[in-house]
């Protein structure tokens, strides 16, 4: 069942908490590839010196702005996509970077696409690179409604996780507002990056 928008259309903070447990389905060359959402990061807007709208609104940002439960995307340091789910009211900016998932598909399939986890499973989508390399997320992913049923990529509730066994803590490799716990995740997942204090984003295996 997918995801109600209302999970989503609330501030980046409940709505990171929420989106623990959900399941993100792609369709791929290789078949569905669906993982468990394990890893969050929280965004806001304006007042979020470490969130791509923190300065206002751009071509490049401007899904951040809603509705609610679109895709964005982007390409860092020439290397990695990543993607967010766009959350808050329409017209106010904020989303949530999913970090790490566990692979509910087929792990043959899953290794198929991602050959350098080197038969690790739980290196199919740790980190937020290496899942999007896993559902095929890319530019053209970007804008995606993943609320939607007729979408090449979709988000489900899943199995919502209790708080007992939420963990937060600092972002990873965010300079500014780095002090911030919004990074969230599934303890005891075994797909939860490790946290590296000083890492720059994009920097080595965690992305």
């Amino acid at each position: 069942m997918l995801l109600d928008r209302s999970a989503l259309a609330d501030d980046v903070l409940p709505a990171a908490r929420r989106l623990l447990g959900c399941e993100l389905a792609a369709d791929t060359p290789q078949g569905e590839m669906r993982v468990r959402l394990v890893e969050v990061e929280a965004y806001r807007g304006a007042d979020d010196p470490g969130s791509h709208c923190y300065r206002g609104r751009t071509a490049r940002n401007a899904v951040m702005w809603g509705p609610a439960g679109h895709l964005y995307v982007y390409f860092v340091y020439g290397m990695h996509f990543c993607a967010n789910v766009v959350c808050l009211q329409d017209g106010v900016a904020g989303a949530v970077l999913l970090r790490a998932g566990e692979v509910l598909s087929d792990l043959g399939a899953a290794h198929a696409r991602r050959p350098t986890a080197k038969g690790r499973d739980a290196e199919l989508a740790k980190g937020p690179a290496r899942l999007c390399a896993l559902l095929g997320l890319d530019r053209e992913a970007n804008g995606l409604d993943v609320l939607a049923p007729s979408s090449p990529v979709r988000l489900e509730a899943g199995t919502p996780v209790p708080d007992a066994d939420i963990r937060t803590g600092p972002r990873v490799g965010v300079a500014a507002g780095q002090e911030r716990p919004w990074r969230f995740w599934v303890a005891g997942s075994r797909a939860v990056t490790p946290y590296k204090a000083g890492r720059a984003r994009a920097d080595g295996p965690d992305w």
